[in-house]
């Protein structure tokens, strides 16, 4: 089978999260005119299929709508809390991780966080409450109109210790020895190059700086079919490294104190995201949390 493009990787994925920017982040079907929009909050999540329509990508997890209290269920199976969920701006929360890599950071006042893969900033607005005025936090997005919805989203709070730049995580836009804490929700695994994005996060961090990160690792070797499958790569399946190969990447890249550590209970989630169903996605994948150090 024939190996798929690194930059078609990207393109693909860029596109792809470029029309869920686009649709505020949710891709909702029409409504009566009684039925007022802020009750129902499609989902458009990690699972939504790369290939398909408009309308069709609300859901692949056969839900075209959640109510407020189904969503706050979802995002608690994810590690969230009400209180994160209504402490945001409106639209940030785009139910696209597979994690919470907040609950992992142990944020403290004063720190600078830098989160791959950022979004519409959900969680790098969650990060400024934890490192406060005296703190800063740097959202990267490869995507434009994510950034553009991050920063519409900063200007509705008119938060000064949060921006938000446009790059490649492989790449960071983002000088030597700045971040305390580098963090990434559900984003690494679409990267062709891991590599690369584990190097630059040790170049970015501070000595002593670390990772927290939440993402999709692979506890069997993937098929090929699944490997070179441009759905299943941008849906956050086919382009996971399984657990060995993430510690060595971790390694190699010069972290200590490197764990990677599985959660069984994304299985449940995860089956969900083969666009097509006609795999058992979680048979191959799983969230987990991924830790790392840079030596002081």
């Amino acid at each position: 089978m024939e190996i798929i493009d690194k930059e078609k990787i990207r393109e693909t994925v860029r596109n792809r999260y470029g029309e869920i920017a686009k649709a505020g982040g949710v891709l909702p079907k029409k409504r009566p005119e009684n039925d007022p929009p802020k009750q129902m909050l499609p989902m458009a999540s990690c699972c939504s299929p790369a290939g398909a329509s408009t309308q069709a990508q609300a859901s692949c997890c056969g839900n075209d709508d959640f109510s407020v209290d189904q969503m706050a269920a979802y995002m608690g199976k994810l590690g969230y809390s009400k209180e994160d969920l209504a402490s945001v701006p409106e639209g940030a929360n785009m139910m696209l991780g597979c994690g919470n890599p907040i609950a992992l950071a142990s944020l403290k006042p004063g720190e600078t966080v830098v989160d791959l893969g950022s979004g519409g900033g959900f969680d790098c607005f969650l990060a400024m409450k934890e490192v406060g005025e005296a703190g800063h936090v740097i959202g990267v997005d490869m995507t434009p109109d994510m950034i553009s919805k991050a920063r519409r989203n900063a200007e509705k709070i008119q938060t000064k210790n949060v921006e938000f730049r446009l790059g490649e995580i492989e790449h960071l836009p983002i000088g030597d020895n700045t971040a305390d804490i580098i963090m990434s929700n559900c984003v690494i695994n679409l990267s062709p190059d891991k590599m690369s994005v584990y190097r630059d996060a040790f170049r970015v961090l501070k000595p002593g700086g670390r990772l927290a990160i939440s993402d999709v690792v692979a506890t069997a070797p993937l098929p090929d079919d699944i490997k070179n499958d441009l759905a299943l790569l941008s849906a956050c399946i086919g382009g996971a490294a399984t657990i060995d190969e993430t510690r060595a990447m971790l390694k190699d890249a010069g972290f200590m104190d490197i764990r990677v550590i599985p959660k069984d209970n994304s299985r449940q989630i995860i089956q969900e995201w083969d666009p097509g169903k006609s795999r058992k996605a979680s048979d191959y994948v799983v969230s987990a949390y991924i830790e790392g150090k840079k030596g002081s």
